[in-house]
């Protein structure tokens, strides 16, 4: 057993990552019924609908749950840029005959700004909670760590690290470049892009607390390579997508499946923050030399899911954030708690090989 795992009172040292849009109660509740850390996104949830979640996860499970949360700082409302964005925006949206919107809205609230997220966190008390693009304040951390819930943050680089054992995190979440979703950066304009593997060594030389490998990582060869440079555990997202649990697309599932995994890529057009997914129509949108200054996240993103819709609606999704990472072609489409018994096996075999 690792630190990990003995702390969470989890079976093996893999965390299901939280991916919003895609994790659910039920893909939750399946890993951490077979012994795995599930986890439930609520960074894009209202309060009611955490709730909801917390409550459909414990009709499900009784072993130990992860709830995540976001905490970039509040979005700037600036309507001259998002008149922009939106104008740079309408020949998209000719396309499918739609009209854009007058305006974008911040789609969901930070939770560094969200007194309310905090409180029902206090007063569900997950085994454990993690955050991402950045931290709350340290009077929060601390109050949650006093509650008995284990804390976790994302960072993308020894710095990040640092910052999240000086607010007195309990585990740290390495993120690589290789992951799929948001890059965890505190600061979107400062993006060292380190690699898992790298990241993973020098955080487990540098951190007192344990770190946990994030972003590539999808079979017990992976899992068996991030423990031996001293992670304590892994986080896996990409590898769960396909698990009919997921809340994946038919559209998303179909391209995992497809060629087209095989071509990830960062881009902050779909959002305002910079994310990796498979590659579509969105991606080139800033490599035009005629592209206006993005809105702040998550403003971006309500001009994103409104051009999504305009093209789903006609049978197309080259709009859409199917955020995935560059080990996207290795995941299998087995239930979630098939795939945790196979990453052990896999893990297992290796270990015993080396031994």
């Amino acid at each position: 057993m690792t630190d990990i795992t003995q702390r969470l009172r989890i079976y093996h040292p893999i965390i299901q990552a939280p991916m919003a849009g895609v994790s659910t109660p039920e893909l939750a509740a399946a890993v951490s019924n077979a012994g795995g850390l599930g986890s439930i996104a609520l960074g894009a949830s209202t309060v009611e609908q955490a709730r909801e979640m917390f409550n459909k996860t414990k009709s499900l499970t009784d072993r130990p749950v992860n709830a995540n949360v976001f905490c970039h700082s509040p979005a700037a409302a600036d309507p001259i840029r998002e008149r922009a964005w939106i104008e740079y925006l309408v020949p998209l949206f000719d396309e499918f005959g739609a009209t854009p919107p007058t305006a974008l809205r911040e789609i969901y609230t930070s939770f560094v700004a969200h007194d309310a997220m905090f409180e029902l966190l206090l007063e569900q008390k997950p085994a454990a909670v993690s955050f991402h693009f950045g931290l709350p304040a340290i009077s929060w951390i601390q109050r949650l760590k006093n509650a008995g819930i284990f804390t976790l943050a994302t960072a993308t680089t020894p710095d990040e690290a640092a910052q999240c054992e000086q607010a007195g995190i309990d585990a740290i979440v390495a993120q690589g470049v290789e992951a799929g979703g948001h890059r965890g950066v505190f600061d979107p304009g400062k993006d060292d892009e380190i690699g898992t593997m790298a990241l993973v060594r020098m955080l487990s030389r540098q951190c007192r607390v344990p770190v946990i490998a994030a972003g590539g990582i999808m079979d017990g060869q992976g899992i068996a390579a991030a423990m031996a440079l001293g992670a304590s555990a892994v986080q896996m997202g990409t590898a769960f997508i396909l698990c009919p649990e997921s809340a994946a697309s038919a559209a998303f599932r179909s391209q995992l499946k497809s060629e087209r995994a095989h071509h990830t890529r960062i881009t902050a057009a779909i959002s305002g923050r910079a994310a990796r997914g498979i590659a579509n129509r969105m991606y080139p949108l800033l490599e035009d030399r005629s592209a206006p200054a993005l809105p702040d996240y998550p403003i971006a993103y309500d001009a994103a899911k409104a051009l999504h819709a305009a093209a789903s609606a006609k049978g197309n999704h080259e709009f859409a954030a199917h955020w995935a990472g560059q080990g996207a072609p290795l995941a299998r489409e087995v239930p979630a708690a098939e795939l945790i018994e196979q990453l052990v096996a896999e893990w297992r075999t290796v270990v015993g090989a080396v031994d």
